[in-house]
């Protein structure tokens, strides 16, 4: 374990090595792996034992230190203690992996806790539809700061923290696009996990950041050169899905010249994509609780934690 400024660098035996008493027992089935995979991403079995549930170990303990802060602030002011839900963030680059990293810990999360309500919502459906984003000229921007309505986001995760019914929008990436009317709504939630590329960004207001509502955050982090590989070979696996399917989005490029589709999505990438990580994705990396590094076939290597 090394120290490097505000942070422990962890290799991952030693990560695993940590976990010293090794109480969870969780193994999820192959069957259930592959259902939380994302398209061109890696799970397994060791990665379970060897990277999640020493994490869930470690929340565990911050989720006991968050239960007692409240009891404490609620017998100092005389009032009844509130139920407040426990709210992760994850965040990192487009195609890095965010979303199964997501899902393997709602799962490993509900398992460990079967009587409280764990659930997962991306950011992706606070995107304002693609009619509002083609009326402000931002289609071309879609995933940069301004494509989002932050302050409904805002809003949403405001609402959780009180104990209040909240609702998100629900976003398909079948038509790229906000499904109109449709909502998932949250509410009396025990754990919830909020993962997109902006959790971790400041809103245009400059007073919040979603972040300020978290109890730990996640960084999915890995070099760009092995971030727009796996983007582009998920790139070609959707365009092998959609080749029979005319509703989906990708269909009008997987039926035409592959080269000229991948030349678009390179295009897309370094348009894109690239601008969006160095600006602004990649600079909020520093204000995560833990920094999750993944090297070659997106096995994560090292682990950071937050010092203070």
């Amino acid at each position: 374990m090394e120290n490097q400024l505000n942070y422990f660098k962890i290799s991952r035996q030693e990560w695993y090595s940590l976990d010293r008493h090794k109480a969870l027992n969780i193994k999820l089935s192959s069957k259930k792996l592959n259902h939380i995979l994302s398209l061109n991403d890696r799970i397994s079995q060791a990665d379970v034992q060897e990277v999640y549930l020493p994490l869930v170990r470690l929340l565990e303990g911050i989720l006991q230190n968050q239960q007692e802060k409240q009891k404490l602030q609620a017998n100092f002011l005389g009032i009844q203690q509130k139920h407040t839900p426990f709210i992760i963030g994850i965040a990192g680059s487009v195609a890095v992996g965010k979303s199964t990293t997501a899902r393997l810990l709602q799962n490993i999360l509900q398992e460990v806790y079967p009587n409280k309500m764990v659930r997962l919502i991306t950011t992706d459906g606070f995107l304002y539809p693609n009619a509002e984003l083609k009326r402000r000229q931002l289609m071309e921007k879609k995933g940069f700061p301004e494509s989002y309505d932050m302050d409904r986001l805002l809003r949403f995760v405001d609402d959780v923290r009180n104990g209040l019914p909240a609702k998100a929008p629900v976003y398909s990436h079948n038509t790229y696009d906000i499904v109109a009317g449709e909502y998932e709504v949250i509410n009396q939630v025990d754990i919830l996990i909020i993962e997109g590329i902006n959790t971790l960004q400041l809103p245009s207001n400059q007073q919040l950041y979603v972040s300020d509502y978290f109890d730990f955050s996640i960084y999915v982090d890995a070099k760009e050169e092995l971030i727009k590989k796996w983007y582009l070979e998920r790139f070609n696996m959707l365009l092998d899905i959609a080749q029979n399917n005319p509703n989906d989005y990708y269909y009008s490029y997987a039926i035409g010249s592959r080269e000229v589709a991948m030349k678009m999505a390179r295009n897309v990438w370094q348009k894109v994509n690239h601008p969006n990580l160095l600006e602004y994705i990649l600079p909020t990396r520093n204000r995560a609780d833990l920094i999750m590094s993944k090297g070659e076939n997106h096995l994560v290597n090292e682990l950071f934690l937050r010092k203070y």
